[in-house]
């Protein structure tokens, strides 16, 4: 493994690997441990205290982050009849039946995709395409609704889905360097909030045992969690 660069040790030397910081604190460290030359995502990466073997233990869900990700999302909409006019003019990049058999072919340039219940049953072997890569819509994700306008436009605004990995961990973006450090803040508490609230009933001892955020190219900063656990 090569040496850290003079940059990142200058980031890291900002940084006290000894000491756990406020949210506040947290992201405004990020902000100055910031060296890259293009807007970096902030991470956050959570450590949970759960067994994700059992399935009673599994973590997963949406928040819609109050400042977006500072990303464009690309939303693709399978349905059809009077919902395409509906998908069309919540803003969907994508809509119609077709874009099955497109997928089928190797088509894959949206971010999210939204479908009715109605056409589920004509996805078939799709999922082991869609799967690995996130795509698959999840009634559990909001992504499988007749409420195309909703599921559309929350997406468009900032909701992102999050799930504990075989590790325990969780990690999710909550937005761009560039944004200000109370916007940070803010979708920071909303991630932390909303991990808090899916706590399975079957996780013992510890559910927060320790969370970090940082910047595509930047040092971790530790965060203090007492306030939560």
């Amino acid at each position: 493994m090569s040496a850290p660069g003079k940059k990142y040790t200058e980031a890291a030397a900002k940084i006290s690997r000894d000491k756990f910081y406020s949210v506040p604190e947290a992201v405004d460290l990020v902000k100055k441990a910031g060296y890259a030359k293009f807007n970096e995502t902030v991470d956050v990466a959570v450590r949970l205290g759960v067994d994700p073997r059992h399935a009673d233990q599994v973590v997963r869900g949406t928040v819609v982050l109050p400042h977006g990700t500072g990303k464009t999302v690309r939303v693709l909409v399978i349905t059809q009849g009077d919902k395409v006019k509906e998908a069309e003019a919540a803003g969907a990049d994508f809509v119609g039946i077709e874009y099955i058999q497109k997928l089928k072919e190797g088509w894959l340039d949206c971010d999210v995709i939204v479908a009715t219940p109605d056409v589920m049953g004509q996805f078939g072997a799709l999922g082991r395409v869609l799967g690995p890569r996130g795509l698959m819509p999840n009634p559990k994700a909001g992504t499988v609704t007749m409420d195309v306008t909703k599921a559309v436009r929350e997406i468009k605004a900032g909701k992102i889905e999050f799930r504990v990995d075989k590790t325990g961990n969780v990690h999710a973006p909550i937005g761009k360097i560039a944004f200000t450090p109370t916007q940070l803040a803010e979708n920071l508490q909303a991630f932390l909030d909303t991990i808090v609230r899916s706590k399975p009933a079957a996780a013992k001892g510890t559910y927060l045992r320790s969370a970090t955020v940082s910047s595509t190219m930047g040092p971790g900063v530790r965060l203090e969690l007492g306030g939560y656990r």
